[in-house]
């Protein structure tokens, strides 16, 4: 066997092993670090004051806490998305206002402090907006990112492939993107119940995820070559699934990489997700701001690859222009 072989089969082994840690790192790291960050939640009634103390003393950086007139006023910020939870003293003790729709797992984690307030085994817990009945947990939520990701990069790699013409490829995308939405809003709502809502706001909002992602890959593919594929495959897999928060919150996650995740059209498109089915399209401007962001990105750089094309066209029509003139 050839020295060369070897050293090609050597270094694609190592390139693999780099890219194995790497997912590692990625997909675990996130999931081993989840832990409140500045979660923002509210305080209401007689001794809501004190309670954000003691938050602040027994658990510093935990919680960004809120002071609010009344429980009237508390449960209205959990409506309008404003915040994950609130804490509301009584007479009684504290009552918790969670709103699991927001993430279950911070809905879990107030239940716990309240616990620890009331110095009670169980504290009463109303849940203000709640998530799916059929899946309480946000496990079947949690899940429908990988798929939009992996079916908006299999659909982007495909075009490259098989549609040679940019403008062909991108008229593909479009119809795999409201097709992709349609289906994917159906399967949710229809056969795996998964989430409430409108039909057709949601599988425009699954469209539009689906479009940012295959989008942009297709996009780089024609501006930078083939490399392009890796490269946004590689960055919305590696950077844009962990660190969706799409099971847990962007506050729970390592900073700044849970801000860093709502900058993605995967972290994006969860949080509009939530927004249009749970919460009336309540926090919704800055997710779709950001999938919008995405898809014109990608929309740019379909540009690009056509001028990157139409140059190399016209440099070869030259290249072979030049012998017959000096012939």
């Amino acid at each position: 066997m050839r020295s060369s072989l070897i050293q090609r089969a050597a270094g694609v082994a190592l390139g693999a092993v780099i890219l194995q840690l790497l997912m590692i790192v990625a997909f675990s790291w996130p999931a081993a670090r989840i832990a409140p960050r500045d979660v923002p939640i509210v305080t209401a009634g007689p001794q809501a004051a004190a309670v954000a103390g003691r938050l602040d003393r027994e658990r510093p950086g935990a919680f960004e806490v809120t002071t609010v007139a009344d429980e009237a006023a508390a449960r209205a910020v959990l409506a309008d998305y404003e915040a994950y939870g609130a804490i509301v003293t009584t007479p009684s003790g504290p009552k918790v206002l969670v709103a699991s729709a927001a993430s279950p797992m911070v809905a879990q984690l107030l239940t716990q402090v309240a616990q620890q307030l009331s110095g009670a085994p169980s504290a009463a817990v109303q849940d203000v907006v709640a998530a799916d009945a059929d899946d309480p947990r946000g496990a079947g939520f949690g899940a429908l990112a990988l798929p939009l990701i992996m079916s908006g990069i299999a659909a982007a790699v495909l075009l490259t492939f098989a549609i040679p013409a940019l403008a062909a490829r991108a008229l593909g995308l479009v119809i795999f993107s409201i097709l992709g939405g349609l289906g994917a809003a159906w399967l949710a709502q229809g056969w795996l119940s998964l989430l409430p809502g409108s039909y057709p706001t949601l599988a425009s909002v699954m469209g539009l995820a689906v479009l940012a992602v295959a989008g942009t890959v297709a996009g780089l593919a024609a501006a930078i070559g083939r490399a392009g594929l890796g490269l946004g495959a590689l960055t919305f897999l590696l950077l844009g699934n962990p660190l969706s928060a799409a099971t847990s919150a962007p506050e729970l996650l390592p900073q700044p990489w849970g801000e860093l995740g709502q900058l993605l059209p995967p972290g994006a498109a969860i949080t509009l997700v939530r927004s249009v089915t749970y919460f009336d399209g309540a926090g919704a401007s800055a997710p779709l701001i950001t999938l919008l962001a995405w898809a014109a990105a990608g929309l740019v750089l379909f540009g690009v690859g056509g001028l990157r094309s139409r140059t190399r066209t016209e440099n070869l029509a030259e290249a072979e222009r030049e012998p017959a003139i000096a012939s």
